[in-house]
């Protein structure tokens, strides 16, 4: 008798467990063994001969794949056994539902979130207080790559956030990305009372049309609100940037409304409020200074 099969045999005996299941196991581990090893060779292959996004994309349809292929090699294997298992996994089926309530909970809200999509890697969304862009999502949690909410439109503070995913059923989630990539963003600006109203409003004008990453903006969003008017109906009368105007306390509010990239909003905004002191320096814009 080979030393493995005396090995079965004493667990056998000890246990008063029949040794092929104890052979079975023994399979599925070799099994598991070699698809670790094939994916840590894939993995290899693909970062030699690709980068950044690219291989992110192709590394994770290489190992769902993989996955797959390995779940169908131990249904496989313990095909003519899985019947007579029914009855110990249905005993124990109450108890590990209680006990694994949540990984449970997470696994399907993760398989939701891969056939749903309510949102993808490196979308930036918003749960609860937390706002960020996010960097994976696996069978159990999703990483968020957090942005500072201090402001509405923050930059990264380096910290990665794990969410389990069951938080899409429990929390309400934002994505600022989804469908199309431009969201509206607003200035205020306060000038005097008594100033040239049109003149102000015309230099304002100037300034954000005269910005590139504005100016390119309303086509390129009337595409795609059109585009996916197919699947969702989403509809703007306005796409330029415009200005509202209100008098408040003793001063003129004027608010700028604009599409921009939400990853690129603190830097725009940068720019504008740069060009708008540059005009009142020069005169051509009557700031409040109330």
């Amino acid at each position: 008798m080979l030393p493995l099969e005396e090995f079965y045999k004493y667990l056998s005996d000890t246990t008063s467990i029949d040794k092929v299941y104890y052979e079975l196991i023994f399979s599925t581990l070799i099994l598991i063994l070699f698809f670790i090893g094939i994916k840590t060779i894939g993995k290899l292959i693909i970062s030699k001969y690709s980068s950044g996004r690219k291989e992110f994309v192709g590394t994770q349809i290489f190992i769902i794949t993989l996955n797959i292929i390995e779940c169908f090699c131990v249904i496989f294997i313990w095909d003519d056994y899985i019947k007579s298992l029914m009855t110990f996994v249905s005993v124990l089926s109450a108890a590990m539902t209680i006990a694994l309530r949540d990984i449970i909970y997470n696994f399907f809200s993760g398989l939701y979130i891969k056939i749903k999509r309510p949102f993808k890697v490196e979308d930036r969304i918003q749960i609860d207080d937390l706002r960020g862009d996010v960097m994976s999502i696996s069978a159990l949690d999703f990483e968020v790559l957090e942005i500072s909410t201090s402001e509405n439109n923050g930059q990264s503070t380096g910290v990665v956030v794990s969410m389990p995913n069951s938080y899409i059923f429990t929390k309400p989630l934002k994505n600022l990305t989804k469908g199309f990539k431009y969201i509206w963003d607003e200035i205020v600006v306060k000038v005097e009372l008594d100033c040239d109203l049109a003149a102000n409003k015309q230099e304002l004008f100037k300034i954000v049309n005269n910005i590139e990453t504005i100016k390119s903006i309303p086509k390129k969003m009337k595409s795609e609100v059109e585009n996916l008017n197919n699947s969702n109906r989403i509809y703007f009368n306005q796409y330029d940037p415009i200005i509202y105007t209100k008098i408040v306390d003793g001063h003129i509010e004027l608010t700028i409304r604009f599409l921009m990239h939400p990853k690129k909003a603190r830097y725009i905004e940068s720019v504008i409020w740069n060009k708008i002191y540059t005009s009142y320096k020069e005169g051509t814009i009557n700031l409040y200074k109330g």
